[in-house]
């Protein structure tokens, strides 16, 4: 057996263990973080965004405070 077959039989054990890992992108976890959401425009923002951001998102956007555009949004 030379050294081709040993490298591709490798390959091969290697795509499957890499094949049993899934992906490592966080979009899915991202997407389902999105749970502030604008009243007005329905933007959907992370529950980690802190309350300066959307009280400038609330004064550009909509000339409105961030208590009207975002009731439930802990303050």
């Amino acid at each position: 057996m030379g050294n081709g077959a040993k490298a591709a039989q490798k390959r091969e054990r290697n795509a499957d263990k890499n094949a049993a890992k899934g992906s490592k992108s966080q979009a899915k976890a991202n997407e389902a973080a999105k749970n502030i959401i604008c009243t007005t425009c329905r933007q959907s923002f992370l529950t980690t965004t802190r309350a300066p951001a959307l009280e400038e998102h609330a004064q550009n956007k909509h000339s409105k405070t961030m208590a009207e555009c975002f009731p439930n949004a802990a303050a």
